[in-house]
Parts: structure tokens; sequence; C-alpha cells
């Protein structure tokens, strides 16, 4: 017998007063300690939405993330200069009444000095919502394939000569993040974003073959690194976001 089960891929779309907030706390117009009383707010709404709709595994939405991946440059150091623009530049497509955007990758992007790790990227997030639910958790870290965004030839070899010792640092800071979440009594991981389907484009495939490698180097790599953050960890589900 075949069993399936329903729940939340990728982020639920942030309040408007956690928005607000945000930019509030950002120029100091309300204290941090209120700020985290909304992001509660908006993570305890995500939750409740989730269990009324009867799915049995249950996300924290990413409500305190500017993106689904800004919590490693939140929480190590050493990726430089960015923005929200670093997770959003290229071409997007849009139906009727959203229509297309394009943004350049920005010129100051890449990682300047060796990653250190301040604090771990989403063990908080996950001992609040275990802590809300009697569901399932699920929380999600980023692919390490994604992060070739941070590294470039101009800005980066200094300290890392290669794509390949960079990325070397975040599959272990990764890794790192699985056992913590793992001690902490997390059972399902999603890894976010691999670079798989950007490489079916003609365009964003461009973008990754100019950091270096080829196409199929780009397929073993990232498998590899997929694999390191994931091995030897029994009975924890993993899953992808494509």
């Amino acid at each position: 017998m075949i069993t399936a089960h329903a729940d939340v891929v990728g982020s639920l779309l942030r309040p408007a007063e956690l928005l607000k907030a945000r930019e509030q706390a950002a120029t100091g117009l309300i204290t941090q300690a209120e700020f985290k009383a909304i992001e509660d707010r908006a993570v305890d709404e995500a939750v409740t939405l989730q269990e009324e709709a009867g799915l049995e595994i249950v996300t924290d939405g990413e409500m305190r993330r500017l993106s689904f991946q800004s919590q490693m440059t939140e929480a190590v150091d050493g990726f430089g200069e960015y923005d929200l623009d670093a997770f959003l530049w290229g071409d997007w497509r849009g139906g009727e009444g959203v229509g297309d955007w394009s943004k350049q990758r920005p010129a100051s992007l890449g990682v300047i000095d060796r990653l250190t790790r301040k604090r771990h990227l989403s063990t908080e997030e996950f001992v609040y919502l275990r802590g809300r639910t009697t569901h399932i958790p699920k929380i999600t870290l980023p692919s390490p394939s994604l992060w070739a965004n941070f590294w470039s030839t101009e800005r980066s070899s200094g300290v890392y000569p290669t794509l390949e010792s960079f990325l070397a640092d975040v599959v272990d800071i990764l890794r790192e993040e699985v056992a913590e979440l793992v001690r902490l009594g997390a059972q399902y991981i999603q890894l976010d974003a691999p670079h798989y389907t950007l490489l079916l484009d003609s365009s964003s495939r461009a973008f990754y073959e100019k950091q270096g490698w080829s196409l199929e180097r780009w397929l073993d790599q990232g498998i590899e690194m997929d694999n390191a953050v994931m091995d030897d960890f029994s009975g924890i589900t993993f899953g992808f976001h494509l």
C-alpha cells in the first residue's frame, strides 16, 4: 500500500505587518524585541494555517528570513557585501498582471573572507517551531551548489583560489547545521534550490559554466556535495525543492 503526504515546499507569503516591521527594525523605529514578537506571531499564524489545512508536516513559512537562503549569509561571516538582489538577480517571467522582471547580478557580489560561522543557521527556527506544533516540523536549508553565486574570480580568489575550495567550506557548515538540527530532534530536513534545474536553461547554464566547471562536472559535483550534507544521518527524511 502506497501512502502519500502533502506539505509546504516553499516559503509562505510574509504578511504586510512583518514586512513593515523588518524595515522598521532595520532603521531603529522598533526594537529587536518588538520585531521578534511580530515574527513569532507570523510563525504562529503560519503553523495554524497548515494545521487547519490538515497537513501532517508543518514549516514556519520561512517567516524569519529575508530570502529563503539568507540565513546562511546572516549566520556566517565572509560573504561580503550583499542585499536582496544577491538572491533575486536574473530574468523572471510573470503572467498577466505581473509581467517580466530582470536584474543584473550585483557587481560587488562575491565571498571576500574565509567563512566563519557566528551562530547556527536554523536552530532557533526549528526550536521555536517544534514548540508550537504536535505535527512533524520541517526545516529548510540551502543546497551547497546554490552558493556558486557568491564566488567570483575577481573578488574571491585571494581567499578561495578555486570555486571548489569555497564550496567545500559551504558543505562543512551545512553538514554541521544538519548535525545540530538532528541533535535537537529534527526528523525532516529540506535542501533548497540545488542547481540541477538551472543547468537545463542555456542562459543560466552559461553562468555556471563561466564559473569554471563543465556541465558534467556541475552534475557530478552537485550530487557529491548534496550527498556529503546528508550522508550518515540515519532515520532522517531529506527532501529537495527544485
